[in-house]
């Protein structure tokens, strides 16, 4: 499957058409869930959740829907379920946070 991440100017996140590729750093067991900054070709997103069974990422899915204003099931975990190392698949966001939303929607 082609990626498509070597186009985008910012390695983080490409567009499919109208789906958001996203690669995630996860980090569980945080104060509180956030979107945090781009470390190097990762968004990092930090979530309340134990790394326990999956369940810190069904966690982030959760919280990154209400995010992007998507249903749950529009988000798709392409790898990294039980890893802090994810990609996303995120299809048609209705929104997208500050570090994406400063550029211009595909």
């Amino acid at each position: 499957m082609k990626r498509g991440r070597e186009l985008s100017k910012d390695p983080f996140f490409s567009w499919e058409g109208d789906t958001l590729v996203l690669n995630v750093l996860g980090t569980p067991n945080a104060k509180r869930d956030a979107i945090g900054k781009v470390k190097g070709h990762q968004l990092c997103i930090s979530v309340t959740a134990v790394p326990r069974a999956g369940r810190a990422t069904d966690h982030m899915v959760r919280f990154l829907a209400d995010e992007f204003g998507v249903a749950v099931s529009d988000i798709q975990v392409v790898f990294g379920r039980m890893n802090v190392n994810k990609q996303l698949r995120i299809k048609a966001p209705k929104r997208l946070p500050a570090v994406i939303g400063q550029q211009e929607l595909y």
